[in-house]
């Protein structure tokens, strides 16, 4: 009998014994998952923070750049605008003392062309002034100075000033028949234009000036 009852109490213990397992297996499955889904949460949240992260990085890496690549913007411009002034100033730096030494020049030319090189007793002051102006304008030439005088040339508004329009047969319409002034030009630069007389076409004879003298020749 007491074999009969430890077999019942054993059996029954048992049965408990697998429930407990059975009731506590679904809540270690659920333990399991909810474990894992935190762990998944964190690691989502750690990887936004990261990218937020690299994201801010990278936008204060590129405005880096971009703040380094104006300065040498800026720098090269000061470098072009200093380079520039300098040779500004090395093209054009006498041209205030060329202006002062022009008038010098007229005066020479004025001479010879009030000078009968013809006459012996000027001959010799002729050549004297011609061998100055000459070797001036030679040394002039050196620093970049060129002299104007356009007799001949198509008349050209950026270095030639027109004082008046004269008929001519001898030279083209809108051509420089004479010079009363040269012109001077520094590297390229004008410092004095060249004023001149430009020609113009001749104006046919009117017609009732025509008839007039045939008329009058008939009778």
């Amino acid at each position: 009998m007491e074999n009969v009852e430890q077999e019942i109490k054993a059996s029954a213990a048992a049965e408990t014994e697998a429930e407990v397992k059975e009731q506590e297996q679904p809540e270690t499955e659920e333990q399991v998952n909810t474990d894992g889904d935190d762990t998944v949460a964190q690691l989502q949240s750690d990887l936004a923070a990261l990218q937020a992260q690299l994201k801010s990085e990278q936008e204060q890496a590129k405005a880096a750049l971009e703040s380094m690549a104006r300065a040498a913007a800026e720098s090269d411009n000061r470098r072009k605008r200093a380079e520039a002034d300098v040779e500004r100033e090395r093209k054009y730096g006498n041209e205030k003392i060329l202006k002062a030494l022009l008038p010098v020049v007229d005066s020479l030319e004025l001479a010879l062309q009030h000078t009968d090189k013809n006459n012996e007793l000027l001959k010799g002051l002729y050549e004297g002034v011609e061998n100055t102006l000459s070797l001036f304008l030679k040394e002039l030439n050196k620093f970049g100075v060129e002299q104007l005088n356009p007799v001949g040339e198509p008349f050209d508004p950026n270095l030639h000033q027109a004082v008046t329009m004269l008929p001519s047969n001898e030279v083209k319409p809108n051509h420089v028949l004479s010079v009363m002034q040269k012109g001077f030009v520094l590297n390229g630069r004008v410092v004095r234009p060249a004023m001149v007389a430009v020609a113009k076409a001749t104006e046919p004879a009117k017609k009732d000036e025509t008839q007039q003298n045939t008329v009058n020749l008939e009778a």
